[in-house]
């Protein structure tokens, strides 16, 4: 047996910063790999290295979970540029039936995905000069085909914007079927350029802007009563109503029209059909906390009830189970998801760690850096809380000594039913000269299980880098992946014996 040895440790590896790590499955990478990121540079890895190693993992991968995972990521993560990827590949390594159509069809859910599914298509296929778009495949053009006919002239003019690719491009090339005389003559009026233009505040206040006033007092006045009849329209949508308090705030917009925003932020139907990350909600709490006006309270009132709301189906756990929730604040974690965004990968693990914390009735809350440290915070209010542990980050360094957690509930001895760690999973022991193997979440979760053996240990993977701290689910140890409250979803289906892939493996095509 000395060549032919047994291949126990086939998956060990070591993360980024040389900590003990295990590879995952191809399967397993893709998905962390694409529900974590907006495909913008992040710690350790850049937009262009998490681009191609997204592209091998579609290559080594049973095509129908890609283009599974290409609906699940837009459907329940709500992202887009991640499925244009996944759909960009597919095209490129499958044909022969109707998987990519479908998949196009089902996944493209707003007009400028069309225009950026071909941007990225013409790319991935090495496409250049003057007809850089030509020779589409067959089932690609089918799925956009009917992807165009999802779309009424409202929605293709607030999307028909002057790119590379521009939809009536996209038109031409398609050569999409309309449904009826209505639709032929929006698709006409696409390729004459004379479609109506949208109401959207966008329009309205750049129409505005267009006027001339005789002084700043009656610019003022002209702007506070646009934003109050955008608001009075019904029509302005729930995204755009959480990008703009500020902008109404310093409009001085009445006190009737901000109960009114109020309203429509904390309507539970309004918060489940706008299909918000939860991180939105907390970028827009951030920003109105610091203003100096009269009706701040009461939308960061309105803002924690969207947030509740938005995981009314969050089921959690009843207060028989000792729940330990443990937040990663190290250096790596503090990193913008998105080139224009404040919210960091720091701030998603904590705002979903208290999004659990606040549907359990038995929680021990901490966060670990160099060291790790419990904090008692009430349930009832998320983004109050997430500040609380934000102010308090510094308290426990930046190293990511996550195997601190584990330690302190040994030498506690304390029982908990179900371990959960937010984190990049970029685990390592900073504390001694070498890497000690001893000091590792696997050797640690190893000793607890002999303690307790029922306990469960949830890994929330928040960056994707294709590895994990522990081998998953071996030892009652599961990894979940993603940014969205949707994550629950899997939480839930792990309590119930499924695996981490079941949602996606689920979707029917």
């Amino acid at each position: 047996m000395k060549f032919n040895s047994h291949n126990r440790d086939v998956t060990k590896t070591v993360n980024y910063e040389g900590g003990q790590a295990y590879a995952l499955t191809p399967q397993l990478s893709l998905y962390s790999a694409v529900v974590t990121t907006m495909l913008n540079d992040s710690h350790y890895e850049s937009e262009d290295q998490r681009l191609v190693r997204i592209q091998e993992l579609v290559a080594q991968v049973d095509p129908v979970f890609v283009a599974k995972l290409a609906v699940y990521v837009r459907e329940q993560m709500y992202l887009r540029s991640a499925p244009v990827v996944l759909l960009g590949e597919l095209a490129k390594v499958h044909h022969g039936d109707g998987l990519v159509g479908k998949a196009v069809a089902r996944t493209v859910q707003r007009p400028d995905e069309i225009t950026e599914l071909l941007s990225y298509y013409q790319l991935a296929n090495g496409r250049t000069g003057a007809k850089k778009l030509n020779r589409l495949s067959k089932q690609m053009q089918k799925g956009l085909s009917t992807a165009f006919n999802k779309f009424d002239e409202y929605q293709f003019a607030k999307y028909n914007r002057d790119t590379a690719v521009k939809l009536r491009d996209a038109l031409f090339l398609v050569h999409p079927k309309a449904k009826g005389e209505t639709q032929q003559a929006v698709f006409d009026k696409l390729v004459t350029g004379t479609l109506n233009t949208p109401y959207t505040w966008e329009t309205e206040l750049s129409a505005l802007g267009q006027q001339s006033f005789d002084g700043p007092s009656d610019k003022q006045l002209a702007v506070r009563a646009k934003w109050e009849e955008l608001i009075d329209s019904g029509r302005l949508g729930y995204m755009a109503t959480l990008r703009n308090l500020r902008n109404m705030l310093e409009a001085d917009v009445s006190g009737d029209h901000v109960e009114k925003v109020c309203a429509l932020l904390a309507d539970a139907k309004a918060v489940q059909k706008a299909k918000q990350l939860p991180f939105r909600f907390l970028a827009a709490y951030r920003e109105l906390k610091v203003l100096p006006f009269g009706h701040v309270p009461i939308l960061l009132e309105a803002l924690e009830d969207a947030i509740y709301a938005s995981t009314a189906n969050l089921r959690g756990f009843a207060a028989n189970t000792r729940v330990v929730v443990a937040c990663d604040v190290s250096g790596s974690m503090q990193k913008p998801v998105s080139p224009k965004s404040k919210v960091l990968l720091y701030d998603i693990g904590l705002l979903l760690g208290m999004l659990l914390h606040t549907k359990c009735r038995n929680v021990l809350s901490g966060m670990f850096g160099d060291t790790w440290k419990t904090i008692a915070l009430p349930p009832g209010q998320v983004l109050a809380n997430v500040d609380e542990f934000y102010g308090r980050e510094g308290e426990v360094g930046y190293a990511t000594n996550g195997y601190l957690v584990i330690d302190d509930l040994i030498r506690q001895r304390y029982k908990a039913d179900k371990v959960m760690l937010f984190t990049d999973t970029q685990l390592w022991d900073n504390r001694t000269a070498k890497q000690n193997k001893a000091n590792s979440l696997s050797a640690k979760w190893i000793q607890y299980k002999h303690l307790f053996p029922n306990a469960r240990l949830y890994v929330f993977d928040l960056a994707g880098y294709g590895n994990a701290p522990l081998r998953v689910e071996q030892n009652d140890v599961y990894l979940i992946a993603g940014w969205s409250d949707k994550v629950f979803d899997v939480l839930q289906a792990l309590e119930e014996g499924q695996t981490t892939l079941s949602a996606i493996e689920q979707i029917a095509l």
